[in-house]
């Protein structure tokens, strides 16, 4: 067996309560790794718009964390708020110590997103969670870094960030966050903090119906649609040990989709 050298650690996952959040949660608690699981029930969507992905609400963390053990935390914040990785921080370090490993996988994602409709107030959701957040997050965990400790955060991004036809806000703020990636690195390897992003590609959370998931069948090389497993394996690999030497890193987790 590899030894991750998780145990004991603590691991703070952003819109954790459901879906590839919820695998990484359980896969980090699997490894010893002490788990705070960040929920919040966030307000309606503006008239003609849909949520297509948000962050899970508060009670499926709650739910999650007490079946993971090992002194498991649900969380809440809002990541729309400028305050929030600040808050975020002080409850995770009040109650299970100070964050070793951050995983930025809250995202927001709505519906229309494209250049006929696309507006000013639909972009700033899309960019404050899916980059502005994990920016201030990354920048939290540093300046709370202890003297003679490593960190590590991986960022959950999309294999199609490159490009992404009908998803501006989302594709768009997809590609800053691994922007953000390679930029973290550079700048924090002296302080002993790695910063590596995951690239899912279609994943099955339960919003592929049977037409759908053939359809991506035929379309990955390696024949099946994703699981939320194959994405947290990759992230705790890359917050592991064994990961050690590893940063500035954008692993595509996609069965060879969009390669």
């Amino acid at each position: 067996m590899i030894d991750t050298g998780l145990a004991g650690q603590v691991v703070l996952v952003t819109g954790g309560g459901r879906g590839i959040g919820a695998a990484i949660a359980r896969a980090f608690a699997a490894e010893g790794a002490r788990v705070a699981v960040h929920g919040f029930a966030g307000s309606a969507p503006p008239p003609g718009v849909t949520w297509e992905h948000l962050t899970p609400p508060l009670d499926e963390a709650e739910e999650l964390a007490a079946g993971l053990g090992g002194g498991a935390i649900a969380v809440r914040a809002d990541l729309m708020g400028p305050d929030a990785p600040v808050r975020l921080f002080d409850v995770v370090e009040s109650r299970l110590g100070p964050v070793d490993v951050l995983v930025n996988n809250a995202a927001h994602c709505e519906s229309p997103d494209t250049f006929d409709t696309v507006t000013a107030a639909g972009l700033a959701r899309a960019y404050q969670v899916n980059a502005i957040a994990p920016t201030l997050l990354i920048a939290e965990l540093a300046r709370r870094r202890r003297p003679g400790h490593s960190a590590s955060a991986v960022n959950v991004s999309t294999d199609a960030a490159r490009a992404f036809p009908g998803q501006v806000g989302y594709g768009t703020s997809k590609a800053a966050l691994e922007a953000l990636t390679r930029a973290a690195a550079l700048d924090l390897a002296a302080a002993g903090i790695r910063v590596n992003a995951v690239a899912p590609g279609p994943v099955q959370t339960g919003w592929m119906d049977a037409a759908t998931e053939e359809h991506v069948r035929s379309i990955v090389p390696l024949g099946r649609a994703g699981e939320p497993a194959d994405i947290a394996g990759a992230v705790v690999f890359l917050a592991s040990r064994q990961a050690r030497y590893i940063t500035g890193q954008v692993l595509q987790v996609a069965g060879g989709h969009a390669l």
